[in-house]
């Protein structure tokens, strides 16, 4: 199964990576937004291409990027469809010279996401998926390979945390979880590569107790929903995006949908 959107928007993705790319560890005037985040030429550079070429292949369907959110909640609240997209991910990344910054585009139906792509514009990879269709990467080459989350840990038991976010709680979660599991690997990555290490099967949950936005989730837990696995609040309800008045989301965990010990998990995650 397929949508006749996905591959569009791979192109997309694909072409505001490209636009990021010759800004990229040159001379970079950064910004600082509303919320004192950072914001550069090539954040902006994405955003445009992004939201034209979204709104040329279906002008019926708005398109809420993080560039330009400052939207009222009564004219978001009557959208049933809309796109959801972060130009780029991982600004902070981007501006120390990382690798790790990502574009996400999501395609939101009632509050669930239909598929995600998400592109890295160092290297050229691609991932694309949804609950419904599956998931896969494709390298810079053009070749194709399904995701698919392990349900059980190898040997050790990976978590995937965030170079630069972390809280009080996260630690104690971490500690509870080597009380149960043993010692721990920690992977340490930025952006919404995070989720898409987990859906290619290279680590085992990535908890969330510190604050993100809408778009910095929604087209990453596509893929991992279409490679077998989601993302839940601390109450194991699924993640979802409907129109609120904020947008950042409650904490979560990303883990395999099937996992053994995903009740568990749940309820370590309740105890912090």
């Amino acid at each position: 199964m397929s949508h006749p959107y996905l591959a569009p928007v791979i192109d997309l993705v694909q072409a505001a990576g490209r636009a990021i790319l010759p800004h990229w560890r040159s001379e970079l005037q950064v910004h600082e937004k509303a919320d004192a985040s950072p914001v550069t030429a090539a954040d902006l550079a994405a955003h445009h291409l992004l939201s034209e070429g979204l709104q040329a292949l279906d002008a019926s369907i708005p398109v809420l990027s993080e560039e330009a959110c400052d939207l009222a909640l009564a004219e978001r609240a009557g959208w049933t469809r809309w796109w959801l997209v972060d130009p780029l991910d991982g600004t902070k990344e981007f501006i120390s010279g990382s690798a790790e910054f990502t574009v996400n585009v999501a395609l939101i139906e009632q509050g669930r996401v239909l598929f995600g792509v998400v592109g890295v514009p160092v290297g050229g990879r691609c991932y694309y998926g949804g609950a419904e269709l599956g998931a896969w990467c494709a390298d810079a080459e053009g070749n194709v390979e399904p995701l698919q989350v392990r349900p059980t840990p190898p040997s050790s038991f990976t978590v995937v945390a965030s170079r630069r976010h972390s809280s009080p709680a996260q630690e104690r979660l971490l500690a509870g979880l080597g009380e149960r599991f043993g010692e721990l690997v920690l992977a340490s990555v930025g952006s919404s590569l995070k989720f898409c290490q987990l859906a290619e099967g290279l680590a085992d949950c990535y908890p969330r107790l510190a604050p993100t936005s809408q778009w910095d989730t929604a087209a990453a837990q596509g893929v991992l929903e279409g490679a077998g696995g989601e993302v839940l609040d601390i109450d194991g309800a699924p993640l979802t995006y409907e129109a609120r008045e904020s947008y950042l989301n409650p904490s979560f965990l990303a883990l395999p949908r099937n996992a053994a010990w995903r009740a568990e998990l749940i309820e370590l995650v309740k105890a912090r």
